[in-house]
């Protein structure tokens, strides 16, 4: 476990990297995305104060997201653990919560229901976040 400081823009994993971790943020805020084969990037998630990102691929696999910085950042970065993580289950089970509701409003609510889950999930990152990243999260780019 060690702190590091990410400065905004930096790309701290890269799709089809191995040995992925575990980033916890301080201070700052993380986004996830992929890249289809248009070149068009759709973000997966963000992660402001408190929240944990990460790719949920196995440490020897290869990881499906980029995970950069949005704002200059302040975060711990975990090796992958099973066993550490049992023990965390609370901040596990909260990322599972918000990406089950995520996956759930994208398939049976308009844009803007979606953009209402949008705010009540990450209600301290609307101004902190480009418009075309909130866009591409609710699905309306």
């Amino acid at each position: 476990m060690k702190e590091v400081t990410i400065k905004k823009g930096e790309i701290i994993q890269r799709s089809g990297e191995l040995g992925t971790k575990i980033y916890h943020v301080k201070s700052g805020l993380l986004r996830s995305y992929s890249i289809d084969t248009n070149g068009k990037e759709n973000v997966f998630m963000f992660a402001p104060e408190g929240w944990v990102i990460a790719d949920t691929c196995e440490p020897e696999s290869e990881s499906a997201l980029f995970i950069d910085a949005l704002e200059d950042s302040t975060v711990v970065v975990l090796q992958k653990d099973l066993e550490r993580e049992k023990e965390n289950v609370g901040a596990l089970t909260k990322r599972l919560n918000a990406l089950q509701k995520r996956v759930l409003m994208l398939i049976s609510t308009n844009a803007i229901e979606r953009y209402e889950y949008f705010i009540q999930s990450y209600p301290n990152i609307a101004q902190r976040v480009p418009q075309h990243m909130i866009a591409s999260y609710i699905g309306v780019n």
